[in-house]
């Protein structure tokens, strides 16, 4: 496994069981960590996007690491607040489009969320909605290709994006079409108490089984 995939893995994993902790500290230490603080009522791009790398803290303030995560996104996706709150900046920053907000009621200092590269339709000073979309996802501008970088800051404290998501929003998976009592599926009819019989073929208005799909 690469070491991205496996960072992304393990920033999942530790966000699903609350544990998730940065070299030489704790992701949520203190009163009002990001484990607190579950906000989010939607992805910022996309129903469920790829993680293409995830959050790893450096070992020091100056030190390499990945101070964020990289979702997957097209050029031109919306990007959208995953929280409400207010817009701190949006403009550039050595040739990249970013957009900061600051959560509502998330402590002091708020909990500040990061979006870039973004191509900015907020101002400074706009409260917004969660849900509510930011702007656009740039094609270039950031350190990866076809991505978003999402961050969090308490403060001038990185923390982990992903911490913000409830776990029925983290764990979430395509939806799914299950059988109603007495709603046939397409290729059955009702018997006369109202249930499907699985296997039969609807009946024309000439009183034919019809044909199904692949008869020749």
């Amino acid at each position: 496994m690469s070491r991205a995939g496996a960072a992304s893995r393990a920033s999942t994993a530790a966000t699903a069981t609350g544990a998730g902790t940065a070299r030489g500290r704790g992701v949520g230490a203190g009163a009002g960590g990001p484990s607190e603080w579950a906000v989010a009522r939607n992805w910022p791009v996309g129903t469920r996007p790829a993680v293409l790398r995830g959050w790893d803290p450096p070992a020091t303030p100056y030190g390499p690491g990945h101070r964020g995560v990289d979702l997957a996104a097209a050029d031109g996706a919306p990007v959208r607040a995953v929280a409400a709150g207010r817009v701190s900046f949006a403009g550039r920053v050595a040739g990249r489009g970013v957009v900061s907000v600051e959560l509502t009621g998330t402590g002091e200092p708020p909990l500040r969320t990061t979006y870039e590269p973004v191509r900015a339709t907020v101002h400074k000073g706009d409260r917004v909605a969660a849900g509510q979309v930011l702007g656009t996802a740039e094609a270039a501008g950031s350190h990866c290709t076809a991505c978003l970088h999402w961050g969090l800051l308490r403060g001038e404290t990185y923390l982990d994006p992903l911490t913000l998501l409830p776990p029925w929003l983290l764990n979430s998976g395509p939806s799914r079409l299950l059988p109603v009592l007495g709603v046939p599926l397409p290729g059955e009819r009702p018997t006369p108490e109202g249930h499907p019989e699985p296997g039969e073929r609807p009946v024309t208005r000439h009183g034919h089984a019809g044909r199904a799909a692949g008869d020749r």
